[in-house]
């Protein structure tokens, strides 16, 4: 009898055994799906869409100084005050607004006689004056000709150098939103795609972050990471990138 009980106690043991390794298999297996269905679950797709746009700047800046060599200040002033005219005249006369023309107020500095080393000595030798002028106006073609007219006012004596004009865009800020709007819907038409193309469907987009925005020249291939903004061309070209992250169904 005590042989008898002692097998019945063995294949008690031996049962619970299996029950528990069978739990713990259960468990495992259990956990590994739920943890592969979370897998499922969070699977992300993430892709760069981008945009484009032909515009045309509808503001130009065109600047421009000259400057005045004299003896004494009196005469100096003299004769950039009679320049100022002169250039003033030159811009109204050419189609400018007086309104869109600015002038700083004049700078004036000595200069001094050169001493026999090539250094400067103490003894003012006469006097040196300036004044910018600067145009800003949506008429970008005519600020553009005066730009290269700028010459007939070397005609008149009046010593001017002149700046390259800029060109800019005034809605820039509009811009760039519908840009942005227009590169996030191309990353959204790419995450479609790729994802038909393994029998899956994109669900909402869980990110999305800004590239590269850049204003360059219509036919330009410039990039950079910092962003452009060309103002030496009329005709440009608006590039913008953003990388969005779709979820997976």
């Amino acid at each position: 009898m005590k042989d008898i009980r002692e097998i019945k106690d063995y294949q008690i043991v031996l049962l619970g055994i299996i029950i528990a390794l069978g739990a713990v298999l259960s468990t495992f297996i259990l956990s590994h799906a739920v943890v592969s269905y979370q897998k499922l679950q969070n699977q992300t797709l993430t892709v760069t869409g981008s945009a484009s746009q032909k515009i045309k700047s509808d503001i130009a800046v065109w600047k421009a100084y000259y400057e005045v060599r004299s003896k004494d200040l009196k005469s100096g002033y003299d004769k950039i005050n009679a320049d100022k005219i002169a250039v003033k005249e030159f811009l109204t006369t050419n189609g400018m607004k007086e309104e869109d023309i600015r002038f700083t107020p004049v700078s004036s500095y000595p200069v001094y006689k050169k001493l026999s080393n090539g250094y400067d000595s103490n003894d003012v030798d006469g006097y040196r004056l300036s004044q910018n002028v600067e145009v800003s106006s949506k008429d970008v073609e005519t600020v553009t000709k005066i730009s290269q007219d700028v010459v007939k006012l070397v005609d008149k004596n009046v010593e001017v150098t002149s700046n390259t004009v800029e060109y800019f865009v005034s809605n820039l800020d509009e811009l760039k939103i519908q840009m942005l709007a227009a590169a996030t819907k191309d990353a959204k038409q790419r995450a479609q795609s790729m994802a038909k193309s393994t029998g899956g469907h994109i669900g909402a987009m869980s990110s999305a972050k800004m590239g590269v925005f850049q204003i360059v020249a219509k036919d330009s291939t410039d990039v950079s990471d910092y962003g452009i903004y060309n103002t030496n061309a009329k005709d440009k070209k608006i590039n913008a990138v953003v990388n969005a992250t779709f979820t997976i169904k």
